[in-house]
């Protein structure tokens, strides 16, 4: 009989159990700060300030409809079935603000609308995982609210 050294069984083991790969893609994460106004009452332009540390940038935030899903409909039950579903406009207005070098720290934002009047919150963005954990994190962002009169609030 023929002896396996303990080093090849060893090494025979583990090959089958690591973890399972995953599938990454290279998909694009922008660093920034996004703006969501769901009653632009007087609001057709936004001005975002971002500081932290001894560094503030300033960025002009395109305001564009915001959209939503609508109804689904569906033809057939089986398993050759198609659904579709229409973006249907829900009034309101989205914006996004890139900010290269925005950490993942907090950072003071003031944005100003068409009044010129300064709307300041605190805000600590954090990295996203547009692949899953898996995948690693990629760079950190915000997501602002715009209340009523221009409150912000951390979304």
């Amino acid at each position: 009989m023929r002896r396996i050294p303990w080093i090849a069984v060893v090494l025979i083991g583990a090959a089958g159990c690591g973890r399972a790969e995953v599938a990454c893609t290279a998909i694009g994460t922008p660093v920034g700060i996004g703006l969501s106004v769901p009653d632009p009452a007087g609001i057709t332009r936004a001005t975002l300030d971002a500081c932290w540390g001894d560094r503030c940038v300033t960025r002009q935030v395109a305001l564009f409809p915001a959209t939503a899903a609508g109804a689904t409909s569906c033809t057939g039950t089986g398993p050759d079935a198609a659904c579709g579903v229409s973006m249907v406009p829900t009034g309101g207005l989205q914006g996004f603000a890139d900010v290269p070098g925005l950490p993942a720290e907090p950072v003071r934002v003031t944005v100003r609308f068409d009044d010129d009047r300064p709307h300041g919150v605190e805000v600590t963005p954090s990295f996203s995982e547009p692949n899953g954990p898996a995948c690693g994190k990629a760079g950190p962002q915000a997501q602002l609210l715009v209340g009523a009169g221009g409150e912000l609030r951390v979304r």
